[in-house]
């Protein structure tokens, strides 16, 4: 069986041996064992139930909480001549019934769903003639409300075990603490038996240097490490404005720079990340919207110019640097007021039950909803204007909308992307005529037929720019002609959707009446804020090495001293010479022909590093050169 996994890989994914690890993992799937992996960014995922998935008999089932990621992977997979459909929020019935029927009557490999569609009546129906070989978790922390990322539809994935009793499950990660390992399993346990291998890769990045400096202006610091590390860059940000800003600043410089954010049009989004991919743009500079699913090996460094939250995000974004193995580097930026602004996101990010029930009131007055109104359609919902209307702080909005969805309350996605699709629907003798009387619409249905293989079978995803790039026109122009030839039943021309969605999962109620589980809540709460120090603690240690305290702090307990981080540097640096010891030593000699004080002795030494000293103080009270009187000062023994 080995030798045919290996031809999987390289006839598909042109890969001549698995990485470390990801062999381990298919062989334990292959045997119907459950399996949770743990593999940093880059590590190689996906293959672990993709080459499986191919390998079986049957269609291995998805479940991802990224629309983007989702159609990434899609388009990837068709790519290599591999059938695969993605189901997710915002699409219309009519989109899900065609897939669902094309999945389960086709040579479908892989079906990727949103959690949201699991418990659909129309998912449920067609399920059992999907003939589901695997079940793949992508991003499994979201499963346990004691993780970074909750996210309560995917406590529906062990009601979904129920349905495909004996299938496994194939549950992946790039980041989870023991804790949170722990409740991946239970929760994806039928019944609460925990039967998962665990498959954990190391957390050492031998090749990543990880540094953090305190800086005055954080402009001059980037440019300074960018001028230091040539090579391609990402820059990571809190807010959208900063990206714009610091990307600006960059180009002023002279340092090739783009920006990156989710309030960009997708296609704008789309061909910023396309240039900085083929390295027509050296640096990007981006929210956290940006990197998932982006598959660029050659990073040589990542700057967070804003501490994250909490070091699962931090692993996760620094990791993008250096998936090739060369050298590269994580440099974390920060001042006091970081500081004092990562205490206070406990209270921010989990606001009280009075400001939670007045956004449930704003959302279900906004959407209109009578009480009663029952649950599980989807609403476009735009936040800025919902904020704006209401007269809302938009960090209290934000994070009350996620307490009332981690309560099951609602769903909402603000990151929807679902691009423009087509489908010939008009029998091929009803097209040629078509063409024939519409000459001014036959450019078009060629360049449809040429450039996308498959349109006659599903929809397919389509870029209006492209086609119009093809056709040397402009894209108003072939959205116009799209929807003409729509019109006239010969396409099923879906425009693209941007638009955040929202739905509600419980039947609405009064205002007055909404509670959410306060004892869950403040325990996610307490965490979020352990996690927090973690983070903080983190971006102040001076001695111990950052590779370490990041792989201890996901359980990687065998990891050894980097060697290459900025403390492991400076302690190497710093070396306690026995030219410096002697010097030292002589010095307190000299200073202690009388008695005196530490601090005063410290004086005498100022510009010694402190830890030479102590090193040299403990080691000459262990030898009875020194002696501690009993009115606390020292003194050189006669």
């Amino acid at each position: 069986m080995e030798q045919a996994l290996q031809e999987t890989l390289k006839n598909y994914f042109g890969f001549d041996q698995f990485r470390p690890l990801q062999l381990d993992i298919i062989r334990a799937a292959m045997e119907g064992k459950d399996v949770l992996a743990l593999m940093p960014t880059g590590g190689g995922k996906s293959l672990c139930y993709q080459v499986p998935g191919l390998f079986k008999e049957g269609l291995c089932l998805v479940i991802s909480p990224l629309i983007a990621l989702m159609n990434d992977q899609v388009q990837n997979l068709r790519k290599k001549n591999i059938t695969a459909f993605a189901i997710h929020t915002g699409m219309a019935r009519k989109e899900v019934v065609n897939v669902l029927k094309t999945a389960a009557h086709s040579n479908c490999k892989f079906l990727y769903v949103s959690p949201e569609r699991l418990e659909t009546n129309l998912f449920k129906e067609y399920l059992p003639a999907l003939q589901v070989n695997f079940i793949a978790v992508d991003e499994a922390h979201c499963i346990s409300q004691w993780g970074y990322d909750f996210r309560p539809p995917y406590l529906r994935i062990a009601r979904l075990r129920e349905e495909l009793p004996g299938v496994p499950v194939i549950a992946l990660t790039a980041s989870a603490t023991l804790k949170v390992q722990e409740d991946i399993c239970l929760k994806l346990s039928p019944e609460g038996e925990n039967k998962f291998l665990v498959f954990r890769q190391s957390f050492e990045r031998p090749n990543l240097s990880f540094s953090v400096f305190k800086v005055a202006s954080r402009i001059h610091k980037i440019i300074e490490v960018l001028k230091n590390v040539p090579g391609s860059a990402i820059i990571y940000c809190k807010t959208r404005k900063h990206t714009k800003e610091i990307k600006d600043l960059l180009l002023l410089e002279g340092i090739a720079a783009d920006y990156y954010n989710a309030g960009l049009p997708a296609e704008e989004r789309t061909q910023k990340q396309r240039d900085w991919v083929q390295n027509k743009t050296r640096v990007i500079v981006c929210t956290n919207a940006f990197g998932m699913g982006i598959d660029k090996p050659d990073v040589r460094t990542v700057i967070h110019a804003d501490v994250p939250d909490c070091l699962e995000n931090y692993y996760q974004e620094a990791g993008r640097a250096g998936r090739d193995g060369q050298k590269s580097y994580a440099v974390l930026l920060y001042n006091e007021a970081d500081m004092d602004a990562l205490q206070q996101l406990p209270e921010q990010r989990f606001p009280s039950m009075e400001t939670i029930r007045n956004v449930y009131g704003g959302v279900v007055s906004y959407l209109q909803l009578p009480e009663g109104e029952a649950p599980g359609e989807f609403y476009d919902f735009d936040l800025k204007d919902f904020i704006k209307k209401f007269g809302l702080d938009i960090t209290s909005a934000i994070y009350s909308l996620k307490a009332l969805e981690q309560d099951g309350w609602l769903t909402f996605n603000e990151q929807v992307f679902i691009p423009a699709t087509v489908r010939f629907t008009a029998y091929k003798e009803s097209l040629y005529e078509y063409e024939a009387t519409h000459a001014d619409l036959e450019p078009l249905i060629k360049t449809l037929l040429r450039t996308y293989e498959g349109i006659y079978d599903y929809p397919i995803g389509i870029s209006e720019s492209y086609i119009a790039y093809l056709m040397k026109t402009d894209a108003s122009m072939v959205k116009e002609q799209l929807f003409r030839i729509h019109a006239d039943g010969i396409i099923d021309y879906q425009p693209r959707k941007e638009d955040p969605q929202l739905m509600l999962t419980r039947t609405r109620i009064k205002i007055a009446e909404l509670q959410i589980n306060t004892k869950n809540y403040t325990a996610r709460k307490r965490l979020f804020a352990e996690r927090v120090i973690q983070m903080s603690d983190y971006t102040v240690a001076e001695k111990e090495c950052r590779s370490k305290i990041i792989g201890n702090y996901f359980g990687d307990a065998d990891i050894k001293d980097c060697g290459v981080c900025d403390n492991c540097l400076k302690r190497r640096n710093n070396q306690l010479t026995r030219e410096v010891f002697e010097s030292i030593q002589t010095t307190i000699r000299e200073t202690l022909t009388e008695p005196c004080t530490i601090p005063q002795l410290m004086a005498q030494l100022q510009g010694t590093d402190k830890d030479h000293i102590w090193t040299v103080i403990n080691f000459l009270t262990r030898e009875e050169k020194i002696q501690m009187l009993e009115d606390g000062k020292i003194s050189w023994r006669k």
